[in-house]
């Protein structure tokens, strides 16, 4: 029998939601808890990963974390399961789950690699306020009410107004100039890709979208390529819907592509800057395989696998 447990803070604990037509009351996560758990899903944030995930370990419980907090961690795989689903083999308890942006990008990215062997990319995101969290899409909400209404509007989640606004900045400035998203993206590819050497430079831009994340991804390869090859490698990769038809107007949209499982990809053509260059566009849902849903993907893979052997339950904290 499966049950599902959900955890969270002392604050949320006794309340209750219902799931699946059941009713779950939440329980205080807190060490001592993972001792039936078979798989618990963290997505909760670095410093809750850091104080929980170590007893969750020592119980017996596999960890699959959202949180950056282990994604470099040279013990801890980095997994998207259509990519290098290999290194779920090994794995000492913890499991990291990718950057939104990153897994996004890489539904288009990795089966042109495959392809044509890639050797450096450039990409610009176009990031929706989900991505922040519930408190950034209630501001944008507000935003537009008191614009409409002729009300100030106020801004409190982010720096700036983000209602018929572009914020080029998604996480912290460090030293460089990039942001702390930025740097994910060139880290995670590589780790993920298995390509340590590989040249990335990202600008993550937050824009005023509810839903689904949207990179233009500018990439340079090995190999001599061409948008016929690109397109029917796109087609026959799992993780992507090839939406490329120009002379129609039909490219992926994040509208179209909020609460999928695949990834849409599209405005394939020849780069006229780069040799062996191809210009690309992939939407996808940024709280689906952006997060909860590559997380689940890998644990289905390492049932099927036979990597999960069930003690007793699920957990969600």
């Amino acid at each position: 029998m499966t049950t599902l447990r959900l955890f969270a803070s002392a604050r949320s604990a006794g309340k209750v939601v219902e799931f699946a037509g059941k009713k779950v009351t939440i329980e205080e996560a807190k060490p001592g808890v993972f001792t039936d758990i078979d798989v618990a899903f963290f997505a909760a944030g670095g410093p809750v990963t850091r104080a929980l995930a170590p007893d969750a370990v020592n119980a017996g419980c596999l960890v699959i974390d959202k949180s950056s907090a282990l994604r470099m961690d040279p013990n801890v795989p980095l997994v998207i399961p259509e990519i290098n689903p290999q290194d779920l083999r090994r794995h000492q308890g913890i499991i990291a789950n990718p950057n939104c942006s990153t897994a996004v990008t890489l539904m288009g990215l990795w089966p042109l690699h495959q392809a044509f062997g890639l050797k450096r990319y450039f990409a610009s995101t176009y990031q929706s306020v989900s991505g922040t969290g519930a408190e950034a899409v209630r501001e944008l909400e507000s935003q537009i009410q008191a614009h409409a209404k002729g009300a100030p509007i106020v801004h409190k989640v982010y720096p700036y107004q983000i209602a018929f606004n572009v914020l080029p900045q998604v996480d912290t400035f460090g030293p460089n100039g990039y942001t702390g998203e930025e740097t994910k993206m060139m880290l995670e590819s590589r780790k993920i890709m298995g390509l340590p050497n590989l040249k990335v430079s990202t600008t993550c831009v937050r824009v005023p979208v509810v839903r689904a994340h949207s990179v233009a991804v500018t990439a340079e390869f090995e190999r001599p390529v061409s948008v016929e090859a690109a397109r029917a490698a796109i087609a026959a990769f799992p993780g992507a819907q090839l939406v490329d038809d120009p002379a129609h107007g039909k490219y992926p949209t994040p509208l179209d592509f909020a609460e999928k499982v695949k990834c849409g990809v599209g405005r394939i053509r020849l780069d006229t800057a780069l040799d062996n260059g191809l210009s690309f566009w992939v939407t996808g849902d940024n709280l689906w395989k952006g997060a909860a849903l590559n997380a689940l993907q890998n644990a289905e893979l390492m049932i099927r696998e036979g990597l999960l052997k069930p003690k007793s339950a699920a957990v969600m904290t």
